[in-house]
């Protein structure tokens, strides 16, 4: 139930970094929600436009998260469009599957949502003839149709979002390479949506890193780890649980492979740390009434997703 990534794993990734170098790990690989990132947290880079022209191709991606019993599986597509590299806009569809938990499964037993997403670049990374230039980006992402555990509980559906800045830097002159990404959002979404709303709009953290490397066949390959603060408490969720729960940071291990020179793909698998035991609720059980815990079970979630620019 709380198992996690193996560090061997990260640590000799991170130690066969330091003796190579990539020229360019930037793909048009899309987050979750369909914004250029890592995959779940946006960078501050955009889909780019071949040279001349203003409107880039389409970046399409495709996710899919096994979130354990609870809360079920979630499948999204993306379609993405950027505007002379300063810009992206796009929209994905987010569709679930139901678990099979007799207590807590309800909370998701909803086809999914809808998202939209917007970010401009604000500063482009190696801007004033630096190379330790960050490039900065804001954006916003909106959520319709989100029925999942508070729309559950009110028997409504709701419509949330983030307003965010993201400061990234891909620094490949050092030993070892990386790829840092640090920003805060503005959110009213419990795990981006998926957990429902949360009780007040509120300021939340996000980051990770990435060791870029050369792979065969002139890939890079990119171990990576990020991390979303979630807001602490879930609109309703006090009908069910007592004090609204206890949501934690959701964590996110992958590995990224994509070209090394003018990416076009980006494949990514890894594991992710959500919610596990949240509180307490009474259930009936063959002896009576009884105080038990509430175990989303996904703290062990498996994750693959594709991205592709046209």
């Amino acid at each position: 139930m709380n198992k996690q990534p193996s560090p061997i794993l990260f640590s000799a990734m991170f130690v066969f970094a330091s003796a190579f170098t990539v020229h360019n790990a930037r793909a048009q690989n899309l987050t979750l929600e369909g914004q250029t990132g890592g995959f779940i947290t946006p960078t501050a880079y955009v889909v780019q436009s071949n040279k001349g022209q203003v409107f880039s191709h389409p970046a399409v991606g495709f996710h899919y998260v096994h979130a354990g019993s609870v809360i079920g599986d979630i499948m999204t597509g993306s379609v993405t469009e950027g505007i002379a590299n300063r810009v992206e806009f796009g929209y994905t569809r987010s569709a679930h599957t139901n678990g099979d938990n007799p207590y807590f499964s309800s909370l998701w037993e909803y086809p999914g949502m809808n998202v939209f997403h917007g970010k401009a670049v604000v500063l482009k990374e190696d801007a004033f003839g630096s190379n330790w230039t960050p490039g900065v980006a804001a954006g916003f992402v909106v959520r319709t149709g989100d029925h999942f555990v508070s729309g559950s509980i009110a028997d409504t559906s709701y419509t949330n979002g983030d307003i965010y800045v993201a400061v990234t830097k891909t620094a490949l002159n050092i030993r070892p390479p990386l790829l840092v990404n640090i920003g805060w959002k503005a959110t009213n979404a419990s795990i981006y949506g998926i957990g429902g709303q949360a009780t007040r709009f509120g300021g939340r953290f996000f980051g990770g890193v990435g060791i870029p490397l050369p792979g065969p066949w002139h890939t890079a390959i990119v171990p990576a780890a990020g991390f979303t603060q979630e807001p602490y408490h879930v609109k309703n969720l006090a009908a069910v649980v007592p004090g609204g729960g206890n949501i934690p940071t959701t964590l996110d291990y992958a590995v990224r492979i994509t070209q090394r020179e003018n990416p076009r793909f980006s494949f990514d698998i890894g594991a992710g740390q959500v919610a596990g035991q949240i509180g307490y609720t009474e259930l009936p059980t063959p002896a009576g009434l009884a105080i038990v815990p509430v175990n989303l079970e996904a703290r062990d979630v498996f994750g693959i997703g594709l991205s592709y620019k046209f």
